[in-house]
């Protein structure tokens, strides 16, 4: 008998508390979707009764005309007949609502006896891993080896996950200047074929709104920039100038000016739309990246749960 063969007891008692607690988190999340659909249908199904009902009575205390032609009593047995059958529908999904909140109470309750499980687990193995560095064991050699990898790859994906987070900000701060010059170019469209003053304000109020928005999306794609630089990625994205000058409408309103602005909006659109398809392609890349980082770490976490299992 070794020294680590009660330990590898220990490690494997711990794995199947662990195995046990992912496969309940599973569980539980499947039973919360569930009882999520039933509470939403249950809660269309008790305004169909409500409605039933309502008609139930209404006919009961009315149908003066209906009962003239013989026929009130048909109407009123099927309004009855229909009320009934959405009844006994509510009374199913409340029972069945009972029973999904009585399994996740036991699965909660089941949860709750392994909740330590995953941070057993990984103590467990870095107490093994301690020991064969220790030792002369030549697992303990490779074990370094992939702690060394796994902190290189850890820090990798850290920083290509915040250059992520960085490119959707400035995905949405682009796509609100966006916006903004879209409003504007409706507006300038409606000027060019008359919209006169009124059309001006409205221009020029979304070229404000672009504006400022432009001035926080430059701010967030400096951020992005910076957190590209992290990842290797040299990068200087640069919005256009959005152009919010109008004193000259009061003096040159006429369709040929007009047209002239409304070609430097459409202009202006396109270079902004440029800016936003090169987020999405850094994106893109970035997602790749990520992926390939995240399976090299679990190669290499898999790789050393063999060497540490028994």
């Amino acid at each position: 008998m070794t020294a680590f063969d009660a330990l590898d007891e220990e490690i494997r008692d711990a794995r199947d508390r662990a195995r046990r607690r992912e496969r309940l988190s599973r569980q539980r999340a499947t039973l919360t979707g569930q009882l999520d659909e039933v509470r939403k249908l249950l809660a269309e199904l008790e305004r169909e009764l409500a409605k039933e009902d309502h008609d139930v009575v209404k006919l009961e205390r009315g149908g003066f005309f209906a009962s003239l032609f013989g026929t009130k009593e048909e109407r009123l047995a099927r309004e009855r007949a229909e009320a009934e059958a959405v009844r006994q529908r509510v009374h199913g999904q409340r029972t069945r609502l009972e029973w999904l909140a009585t399994d996740l109470r036991s699965t909660d309750a089941s949860l709750a006896e392994v909740a330590n499980a995953d941070g057993e687990l990984a103590a467990l193995l870095a107490r093994k891993e301690r020991m064969l560095l220790d030792s002369d064991d030549p697992r303990g050699r490779e074990l370094a080896e992939i702690a060394e990898r796994l902190a290189h790859v850890d820090a990798d994906l850290r920083e290509h996950g915040e250059a992520r987070q960085a490119g959707m900000v400035a995905a949405n701060a682009v796509g609100q200047v966006l916006r903004s010059l879209g409003g504007a170019r409706g507006a300038s469209t409606w000027d060019v074929f008359g919209g006169g003053g009124i059309a001006d304000m409205i221009e020029h109020g979304h070229l404000r709104d672009a504006d400022q928005a432009a001035w926080q999306a430059q701010r967030a794609l400096d951020a992005f920039s910076r957190e590209l630089a992290d990842v290797g990625v040299a990068a200087n994205p640069q919005l256009p100038k959005v152009d919010t000058r109008w004193f000259a409408d009061m003096i040159f309103d006429n369709v040929i000016f007009d047209m002239y602005k409304h070609q430097k909006i459409m202009r202006t659109g396109q270079e902004v739309q440029e800016v936003a398809r090169w987020i999405d392609g850094v994106l893109g890349r970035l997602a790749a990246q990520c992926e390939e980082l995240a399976r090299q770490r679990e190669a290499l976490a898999a790789r050393r749960e063999n060497l540490l299992g028994a």
